[in-house]
């Protein structure tokens, strides 16, 4: 896979202001705001920066937290570095293809991961699946 890389300036031209600073800038949605959040049919969450293939909605979960939640991201989905920002120590969770900042993950999810990867709404596209 080619990862993408592009400028600011770039990113800027193809993402409306509120996505460039979560994906881009490591901002945050504000809780509860995301029509995702209640997202329920059959289908595929995609990076909004670069359409790389993240989460199946068949591991998105009602967390409670506010956010779009799964319980695992798909292989080759997504890359997770320590965030020790804000005076604390997370884990980060970013696109594997352009390196956009989704969300963090945390070791409170249901079974079988145990993991709960808290996404923001807007770093997310979703595509429900084509029904037979």
């Amino acid at each position: 896979m080619k990862k993408i890389i592009k400028t600011d300036d770039e990113w800027r031209a193809e993402l409306a202001p509120e996505q460039f600073e979560v994906l881009r800038c490591h901002g945050t949605e504000r809780a509860g705001s995301s029509p995702l959040n209640v997202e329920k049919r059959n289908g595929m969450f995609y990076c909004a920066g670069c359409g790389h293939p993240l989460f199946s909605s068949e591991t998105k979960y009602e967390s409670g937290s506010g956010w779009p939640s799964f319980y695992a991201a798909l292989d080759h989905g997504v890359v997770t570095t320590q965030d020790r920002s804000h005076g604390m120590v997370r884990t980060e969770v970013t696109c594997a293809n352009c390196g956009g900042h989704l969300g963090h993950v945390f070791p409170d999810g249901p079974r079988p991961t145990g993991e709960r990867y808290c996404m923001n709404g807007l770093a997310l596209k979703f595509e429900p699946k084509e029904q037979a």
